[in-house]
């Protein structure tokens, strides 16, 4: 395998290929991030300020709820914000881990202070100090490379990852949501799921996405309490179609009558597997 001198890039520039709404730029350690430079434009955030109860938090709830007041017709309840809210940080952020684990078997530690997002046009920009990889990895020759053992061991860097990363945002969200403890972990363990297996379906790999979604969220894994749990119903032509039951609810039953996400535990099989069909179909 050739040298590298960049740990991560080529798997985002993947996730950039098969889903252009994100674009994650990876800069090296010492390098400014957006939020550090003077001509970055307008827009950009740090996460650290999703960290702190401020106007970056308040003004992103207040955003997605007029987002939902114009398309349902009424706002959202102040939790249901503050949840959706989360969600679009949460959703594109858990990706920053999964995919390089996924495409390069690489985990970069990124804390709030090394990640700057730009929501409106889904762009983000990184700055690993540290990052895991496997034995007889080209990089771990790069500096703040560490090895670890074995396929398990790398899985188990990405649930960290993730957690200290987010960590921090939930203790800021938490309140807002009326959730805490294993309710808002769980909520981090389905954007894992569920981001991994929508960009692993686009790049044509769902089935090993899943799998490997299956090794690294078994369930009881803590704090991420919850499993991917994937299981398959019969679909009208005879494939299998796959699907799985949320940890938490993201809360869409409350924005209109009879609108529920497709993996909600209040979502019969017979719903979903109408559901299912019907995107295909159209």
């Amino acid at each position: 395998m050739p040298f590298v001198t960049s740990a991560f890039q080529d798997a985002y520039d993947r996730l950039a290929s098969a889903f252009p709404h994100l674009t994650v730029t990876e800069v090296a350690p010492g390098e400014p991030l957006p939020t550090e430079r003077a001509d970055a434009g307008p827009g950009w955030a740090a996460s650290a300020r999703f960290a702190e109860d401020g106007p970056e938090v308040a003004g992103l709830i207040a955003r997605d709820g007029a987002m939902v007041e114009q398309y349902y017709g009424r706002p959202p309840r102040p939790d249901v914000g503050a949840s959706l809210a989360l969600h679009r940080y949460a959703w594109p952020v858990c990706l920053l881990f999964t995919i390089p684990a996924f495409l390069s078997r690489r985990v970069p530690r990124l804390s709030v202070d090394d990640v700057a997002v730009h929501l409106e046009t889904g762009r983000i920009v990184v700055r690993p100090r540290t990052f895991a990889c496997l034995p007889g990895d080209p990089a771990a020759a790069l500096p703040g490379a560490r090895v670890v053992p074995d396929e398990d061991a790398l899985r188990a860097e990405v649930r960290a990852a993730a957690a200290e990363h987010l960590g921090p945002v939930l203790d800021v969200f938490g309140p807002r949501m009326r959730r805490r403890g294993r309710s808002l972990w769980g909520m981090v363990t389905d954007e894992m799921v569920e981001g991994l297996w929508y960009v692993g379906n686009l790049l044509g790999e769902e089935r090993r996405a899943v799998e490997e979604l299956g090794r690294m969220l078994p369930g009881a894994t803590l704090p991420l309490p919850g499993a991917a749990a994937f299981r398959e119903l019969p679909g009208p032509d005879g494939d299998p179609l796959t699907t799985r039951d949320r940890v938490t609810c993201c809360l869409a039953y409350t924005l209109a009558e009879n609108s529920t996400c497709v993996t909600c535990p209040r979502t019969c099989d017979t719903e979903r597997i109408a559901k299912l069909t019907a995107v295909p179909a159209a």
